[in-house]
């Protein structure tokens, strides 16, 4: 498979949340905002990329026997280096996403990269497939947060642009599976032709 296939089946074909619906805790708890969806899909973008880049760089030093575990350490250490940077420099959003940073160690999508990819390919292709899965992840969160955000408030990324509160149920849990269910089934529709 060549990089740019490998980098574009994470946006659309393969989207992790779309197509896969993997990582839908995430999805579905943190996407009442765009800003919400685009902090985390790109913490999880980071995570996905560096996590494979190393797992590559050590799969053939790791033994049968504690590859799942020694993919969570390396996983768990990225995912740390993203809650301190949030934290110190993104505080709002750290605030906003709370428990669901620390989550990513267990996220699917990050861990079946790993295992399904990174643990059996090369360097370039694994940081490659990491961006595309990552860009599509993120993509799928922004996306989702958006449509939330406009139908519940009224505004994309704060920016008020319809006046009023409108379909509150958007901002809430029932509004996230309506919508997640809509994009999905736009996205077969997409994926069908």
């Amino acid at each position: 498979m060549n990089q740019l296939q490998n980098f574009t089946k994470g946006l659309l074909k393969e989207n992790p949340i779309l197509v896969l619906v993997l990582g839908t805790c995430p999805t579905l708890g943190v996407t009442t905002s765009a800003m919400n969806g685009l902090g985390m899909g790109l913490a999880t973008t980071f995570v996905l990329i560096m996590s494979n880049l190393v797992i590559s760089l050590v799969k053939d030093f790791i033994p049968d026997k504690v590859r799942i575990p020694s993919f969570i350490v390396i996983i768990a250490s990225f995912v740390t280096v993203v809650e301190l940077v949030m934290q110190g420099f993104m505080p709002a959003l750290f605030e906003q996403l709370g428990l669901f940073i620390p989550l990513i160690v267990v996220n699917c999508i990050v861990l079946g990269r790993a295992e399904a990819f990174a643990s059996k390919n090369g360097v370039l292709s694994s940081v490659v497939d990491g961006f595309g899965m990552g860009l599509g992840f993120a993509l799928a969160l922004t996306v989702l947060g958006s449509v939330r955000e406009l139908l519940g408030s009224g505004a994309i990324f704060s920016l008020k642009l319809i006046p009023g509160d409108l379909m509150l149920v958007f901002v809430l849990a029932p509004g996230a599976f309506i919508a997640l269910g809509y994009l999905i089934a736009i996205t077969k529709k997409l994926n069908s032709k």
